[in-house]
C-alpha cells in the first residue's frame, strides 16, 4: 500500500469501529425492551451478547487507534500487534458471555417457562437486529477488503454469529409461544456453545499474529513467483514472512549473478521489492543479495 493509500485505510478502520459501537448500543436498547416484555432467555442471550459487543467494540476502537500509529523509536515495526491483543480481549468477553448464558439456559431448562405475551415485540426486535447487523457486516466486509485488519475481522466474526443467534431466537420464541417451553432454553444452550466456538476462532488468529505465524502457503508461493519472474534473478531462499496488523513483513535472500556490479544488483533488488509492494498492500520488504557463482568449463 502506498503512503497515499494508508490514510484511507486508517479512516475506514476508524469508521468501522464507530459503526460497530453505535450498532451495538442501538441493539441493546431495543433488546432490553423485548426482554422485559417477553422474559425470554433467548432474548436475554442476545441482550447479553450485544452488551459485550459494546465492550469488545470499545476495546477494538482503542486498539485500532493505537495500531494505526506510525512506527517510533520504541516500536520500530509499528504497533500492529495491538489488533491481535484486541482480538484476545474480544474472545475473553465473548467466552464470558457464553458461560453466563449457559448458566441461565440450564436453569431455564430445569424450570421451563412459557412465553404468554410479547411475541410480536420479540420477533420484531429480532428482525430489526438482523437487519441492522447485516448492514454493519456489509460495511465491515468492505473495510476488511481494503485493509485486511485483524481487529475488524474479529469484530465481524462475532457479528456474523449474531445473525445466526437472532434467527434462532425467532424460532425459539415461536416454539415456546406454542407450548414447547424447553426450546427457549435449548436454543440458549446452542447459542452459547456456538459463541464459544467463535471465541476460539478469534483466539487462534490472534495467537498466530502474536507468534509471528507465516503467511498462508498460497501467499508465500505468490511471493516466489513474483521474485523468480524477474529476468535478472537466479533464484531465492530463506523466505520469511509475518503479519502485524495491516502490515506484512517479507524477508528473503535473492540469488544474483556474481559478476554483477553492486549498482546493478541493487537495481534488480529494488525492482523485486517494488513488485512485491505493489501486490501486497502495506508490505515492508527486506532483501539480501547473494552472489551465485556460475561454473565455467
Amino acid at each position: 500500500m502506498t503512503s497515499s493509500q494508508q490514510p484511507d485505510a486508517a479512516r475506514l478502520m476508524r469508521w468501522a469501529t464507530y459503526a460497530s459501537v453505535s450498532t451495538a448500543l442501538i441493539l441493546i436498547l431495543v433488546k432490553v425492551v423485548a426482554w422485559f416484555i417477553t422474559d425470554s432467555v433467548s432474548i436475554l442471550a442476545t441482550l447479553l451478547d450485544s452488551s459485550l459487543d459494546v465492550l469488545a467494540s470499545l476495546v477494538n476502537l482503542v486498539a485500532v487507534r493505537h495500531a494505526l500509529q506510525p512506527a517510533d523509536k520504541e516500536h520500530r515495526f509499528g504497533h500492529g500487534k495491538a489488533e491481535a491483543l484486541a482480538g484476545m480481549g474480544q474472545a475473553m468477553f465473548i467466552a464470558g458471555s457464553a458461560g453466563f448464558l449457559l448458566l441461565q439456559a440450564v436453569g431455564r431448562l430445569i424450570h421451563p417457562q412459557e412465553i404468554t405475551a410479547g411475541l410480536e415485540v420479540g420477533v420484531g426486535v429480532m428482525l430489526f437486529s438482523i437487519f441492522a447487523t447485516m448492514i454493519l457486516i456489509s460495511f465491515q466486509k468492505y473495510v476488511i477488503k481494503h485493509t485486511d485488519s485483524t481487529a475488524i475481522k474479529a469484530d465481524a466474526l462475532h457479528y456474523k454469529t449474531d445473525l445466526l443467534v437472532n434467527a434462532s431466537v425467532i424460532v425459539a420464541l415461536l416454539l415456546t409461544f406454542y407450548g414447547a417451553g424447553y426450546f427457549d432454553a435449548l436454543f440458549g444452550i446452542g447459542i452459547a456453545l456456538f459463541i464459544l466456538y467463535s471465541a476460539w476462532e478469534i483466539v487462534k488468529e490472534s495467537i498466530d499474529l502474536l507468534m509471528d505465524h507465516e503467511l498462508p502457503d498460497e501467499e508465500r508461493e505468490k511471493i516466489r513467483q513474483l521474485v523468480i519472474k524477474h529476468p535478472g534473478v537466479q533464484g531465492m531462499h530463506d523466505l520469511r514472512t509475518r503479519r502485524s496488523g495491516t502490515r506484512i513483513f517479507i524477508q528473503l535472500h535473492l540469488e544474483l549473478d556474481s559478476t554483477l556490479t553492486l549498482a546493478a544488483a541493487h537495481i534488480i533488488a529494488d525492482d523485486v521489492e517494488k513488485e512485491l509492494e505493489s501486490f501486497f498492500r502495506d508490505a515492508e520488504v527486506i532483501i539480501h543479495e547473494d552472489p551465485v557463482i556460475i561454473a565455467t568449463t
